[in-house]
């Protein structure tokens, strides 16, 4: 379980990089809108973030 838990941290930074990586300047403008957010609606797209991953992975595992 353990070198599954890694593998899927190593897919996750794999994913989070290919935006700046291939477009950089909208990359910088979503995090400039992200700035703009309050703290509430960071913490709703984090927690449904997190709730649709528990989800995913219920219907997986």
């Amino acid at each position: 379980m353990g070198e599954t838990l890694v593998l899927a941290l190593a897919l996750v930074l794999v994913i989070e990089g290919l935006l700046p990586t291939l477009h950089p300047p909208l990359w910088r403008r979503m995090f400039e809108q992200a700035l703009q957010l309050s703290d509430g609606q960071i913490r709703f797209m984090g927690m449904a973030s997190v709730l649709g991953g528990l989800a995913l992975w219920h219907l997986l595992a």
